[in-house]
């Protein structure tokens, strides 16, 4: 920062000087005060930000923070980003003469395009990224003839972008990336001859192809155009960039072949040509020595792996993974010397992995999953020491786990599954200080389980192989484990006590092995278990009654091992999900919760076993009982007097309801239901019974009809759902009934509805509910009858804690918008574990196999877009979801108003609609990185809803400004 700087005043002569040319002194002086009035000014015009309260009379402008001063002392620069400024921009800020940099990114500007800027004559850089612009771009905007830098991203921007806009000749970046563009880009931008850096990335042009013109950029560097809509092939000319080092055309719909020039130019080092349709070979000559980063995955490249890519020196990134690419990876890709990232799953490549790779480079990612590769894995992938993950699951891959891995400690998951892999793990992999995954399953992996675990793991499958021998005591220490699956191995031995204090364990798979004696009963200490499976083994005694303790415990087999005794009790609090203690040796009564047809699998093959509800098939146990005891005479006698006695009685009593049969007809239906309740009761079955009629339905569907019937005259009403028990019925309906009753009848929570009581007769079950006046959700988010002043804050403010439960539940509102969840058919409980809705099951699930919040993110993304299109989630056909119709929508050009719900689609909530589509779009991009957090999601919401306007999505504390 310059100062202004007078020399001292050493001798009387200078005096003299100084004396006779007062004048020059008194101007600069004036110009000083003249410049710090205009920031005062410009500071109140825009709100007296607090960030800048050191303005004031009493320094010196060129002594603020945010101002920078030429040699003459004059303001040439302003930095006023992330200021938290809300004002427009005022005019004044052009009264400094000298203005040649203007910062004021990272704000809360409103308005459309600041034209006020004209009249700053000097100004060569403008930065106004992430801000809340809106409307087109000037076609005048060529008045800025000075600038040299303008970066208008991360705004509201729309319309086309003018061709005017080639008239700024001195322009060396142009980023206009993530707006709202729906019209064109000008191919009049070849004629900036200047041009260094030009950024289009996250727009929805209408389809437009890259123009050949674009080649005329000879002093290009970086050329950024991902998910911008480009249709056609990779023109020929972008060959001639001569300039160019980085080119991104990531997630259009480009296709054709990858033209061989671009491969030649000298100073490329970066290429991102992935997620687009790009096919045929990849080009066989390869000449450029400066590519640093090549990503071509997710296209339809076939072909084989050019040798030629053993010439690029400074290759770090080779991403070739999802396309057609066959062959062998040839050797001399093992010998680059740069190289970080090697990724090439999901092609057909085959053959032997390239023997020397990362034994000349430090290599850090190594995925060559889902191919056919053979033979051994390489020896010296962590020779540089930084490998973080090996993943090569869905090969044909044999030989034992190279022993160098066992030295590597960066590692941080090794994901092997499904090959042929033997032999013994090294001893180093199980204790890698920074392993969370080890993934070995589906292979002939033998030898015995370690006692140390590294700290931080929390996943270890080692299912189908021949690990042998116990489980060690030392499992104690493995105390960040969440997933240990086991099953179907060798192991043998009792199940240590140890296992049970394991804090975080989720899922326990032991099934198919050869474990005897009985199963420890301090699993109470297993708060987090949900997943239980011991099937298959020797394991003897009683069932602990601990089991039923368990308080997120939905799945539990313990099928086909040696258990006796009676089921405890204490199993009726635990009403899993699935259960099977079939093929036991188990004995007496099946608990009364468990005692329905829900359950109608769980129990066979326990030939001493006995049931009260006749569904089961197994033996009456009253009647056991009544047949395990014989009945005195005289007790006969006194049964023969009271059924005679009883019999006159009836006969009396029925001369006297002869008389008035509507009565008799009445009292005889009513005692044909039975009212079991759940809660406190201010009505009887006969006033439920008696409004069901057609007068009062308000839903009806395969499984019965729902009516909603008044209690008392206060205007007090319940929801009565009807399922038929004819004898048609079939089983998924009387599990529905089942579950329904098992489950709210017994939970107490605020936000799950109420089950009153349920009313059960020979021909239907009633289940009687607390009434939700504006019924389910999905009425709101998709009926056809809404009306369009629905606010949309109103819906959202209900959502976020339904997300993990949307898959499972239907959600129902009170007349308060308050929320109640309700089981729906999708919540089964039948011998298989219920799936996942195509709605949330997403490709990362897959992959890691553990649930993190950006998978919640993308789910609650999906919400969102319900909410902006009034579409369901399952829009698509089997392979197709929401998401992906929005983002095929999003890729075509679409215009985002076509997309929108027509219920509400009115001017007024235009601007809020299509912030509410965009944010759905990017909570689902399919790179979960790429997704905001959560919380910074929520503030978009909060502040979308008591602004005048919502923010741009995903505009939040710059992070993507880097990928523009």
């Amino acid at each position: 920062m310059s100062k202004l700087h007078i020399p001292f005043l050493r001798t009387p002569l200078l005096l003299c000087v100084l004396v006779l040319l007062p004048l020059p002194f008194k101007v600069i002086s004036q110009d000083a005060n003249t410049e710090k009035t205009i920031l005062l000014n410009l500071k109140q015009q825009l709100g007296n930000p607090p960030s800048i309260q050191s303005w004031n009379s009493s320094s010196l402008p060129c002594n603020w923070t945010e101002v920078t001063c030429g040699d003459d002392g004059s303001v040439t620069g302003l930095d006023l980003g992330d200021k938290g400024i809300t004002k427009t921009i005022p005019p004044t800020v052009c009264d400094l003469k000298n203005l040649t940099f203007l910062y004021m990114n990272l704000n809360y500007i409103p308005g459309g395009f600041p034209k006020v800027l004209y009249s700053c004559t000097k100004l060569q850089h403008l930065d106004l990224y992430q801000n809340y612009f809106v409307g087109p771009i000037p076609d005048d905007i060529d008045k800025l003839s000075g600038l040299r830098y303008i970066d208008l991203g991360a705004n509201n921007f729309t319309g086309n972008i003018p061709p005017q806009i080639a008239n700024l000749k001195g322009l060396r970046t142009l980023s206009l990336y993530q707006n709202q563009f729906n019209g064109t880009f000008p191919k009049e931008i070849s004629k900036l001859s200047n041009l260094e850096e030009l950024g289009l990335t996250f727009n929805n042009f209408v389809p437009s192809s890259i123009p050949v013109e674009f080649g005329q950029l000879k002093k290009l560097r970086l050329l950024k155009m991902r998910l911008a809509n480009l249709i056609g092939e990779i023109p020929e000319s972008l060959t001639s960039l001569s300039s160019l080092e980085t080119l991104d055309l990531v997630g259009n719909d480009l296709e054709g072949k990858i033209p061989d020039g671009l491969f030649s130019l000298k100073n490329l080092t970066s290429l991102y040509l992935f997620q687009n349709n790009l096919s045929g070979e990849i080009p066989q000559r390869v000449e450029t020595l400066n590519l640093v980063e090549m990503d071509l995955g997710m296209n339809k490249l076939n072909g084989s792996i050019p040798e030629d890519f053993g010439k690029l020196k400074k290759l770090q990134l080779l991403s070739l993974f999802q396309n057609h690419l066959s062959g062998e990876v040839p050797p001399s890709i093992g010998l680059l010397p740069a190289l970080k990232t090697f990724k090439v799953s999901s092609n057909n490549l085959s053959g032997a992995l390239p023997p020397k790779m990362g034994l000349y480079s430090k290599l850090e990612e190594f995925d060559v999953s889902t191919n056919q590769f053979s033979g051994q894995l390489t020896e010296y992938l962590c020779a540089g020491g930084v490998l973080q993950g090996v993943v090569a699951f869905e090969n044909s891959l044999s030989g034992p786990v190279p022993r160098s891995l066992g030295n590597c400690n960066s590692l941080n998951t090794i994901q092997l599954y499904s090959n042929n892999f033997s032999g013994e793990i090294p001893a180093g992999v199980w204790t890698a200080s920074n392993m969370i995954d080890l993934m070995l399953s589906d292979n002939s992996f033998s030898g015995g389980l370690p006692s140390k675990l590294a700290w931080d793991l929390s996943t270890l499958e080692l299912n189908n192989n021949k690990f042998s021998g116990p489980i060690p005591p030392g499992i104690s220490s493995w105390v960040n484990l969440v997933v240990f699956d086991a099953s179907n191995n060798l192991l043998s031995g009792e199940i240590p006590v140890e296992i049970t204090i394991l804090p975080h364990l989720s899922n326990l798979l032991l099934d198919g092995n050869q474990f005897s004696g009985p199963l420890p009963s301090t699993i109470i200490s297993w708060k987090s278990l949900t997943k239980l499976s011991l099937s298959r083994n020797a394991l003897s005694g009683q069932i602990p009654k601990e089991i039923g303790s368990l308080p997120d415990l939905h799945y539990l087999d313990l099928s086909q091992n040696h258990f006796s005794g009676e089921i405890p009790l204490e199993l009726d609090q635990l009403i899993p999900l699935f259960l099977n203690l079939s093929s036991n040796h188990l004995s007496g009564k099946i608990p009364d919760q468990l005692d329905n047809f829900a359950y109608d699998y769980s129990f066979q093959n326990n030939s001493n076993l006995c049931a009260v509800n006749p569904v089961l098939n197994f033996p009456n146990c009253y009647a056991k009982l009544r047949d395990s005891k014989k009945m005195p005479s005289k007790t006969l006698a006194l049964i023969l007097v009271l059924t005679v006695t009883i019999f006159l009685v009836t006969m009396i009593v029925t001369l006297f309801v002869v008389r008035d049969y509507q009565r008799k007809k009445a009292k005889r239906d009513l005692a044909a239901w039975k009212l079991t309740s759940f809660q406190r009761l201010n009505f009887t079955e006969a006033n439920i019974l008696a409004s069901l009629t057609e007068n009062n339905l308000i839903g009806s569907g395969g499984s019965g009809k729902v009516y909603r019937v008044a209690i008392n005259r206060a205007g007090d009403y319940v929801a009565v759902k009807r399922i038929w028990n004819n004898e048609k019925m079939d089983r998924n309906l009387g599990k529905e009934f089942s579950a329904e009753v098992q489950i709210l009848g017994t939970i107490r929570h605020a936000n799950i509805v109420k089950l009153l009581c349920c009313i059960s007769s020979e021909s239907s079950n009633l289940l009687v509910y607390e009434f939700m006046e504006n019924q389910s959700l999905d009425r709101w988010l998709h009926g056809r009858k809404r009306s369009p002043s629905v606010g949309i804050s109103s819906v959202l403010s209900v959502i976020w804690p339904l997300v993990r439960a949307l898959n499972n539940f239907t959600v129902l509102l009170s007349s308060i918008f308050t929320v109640h969840l309700i089981p729906t058919q999708n919540f089964e409980i039948t011998p298989h574990h219920f799936k996942l809705s195509f709605l949330f099951f997403i490709a990362e699930y897959a992959y890691t196999t553990r649930v993190n919040e950006k998978i919640d993110v993308y789910s609650f993304g999906v919400v969102l877009l319900e909410l902006a299109t009034g579409k369901e989630p399952n829009s698509g056909d089997e392979q197709t979801s929401l998401a992906d119709w929005a983002w095929q929508q999003f890729g075509q050009g679409t215009p985002i108003a076509d997309c929108l719900d027509p219920e509400i689609k009115e001017p007024c909530f235009l601007q809020e609609m299509t912030t509410v589509f965009n944010l759905g779009l990017i909570c689902t991009h399919l790179s979960p990185s790429t997704r905001p957090s959560m919380k910074d999601v929520l503030e978009i919401l909060r502040r979308g809803f008591t602004r005048t306007r919502i923010p741009p999505f995903v505009h939040l504390n710059g992070r993507l400004r880097d990928i523009h």
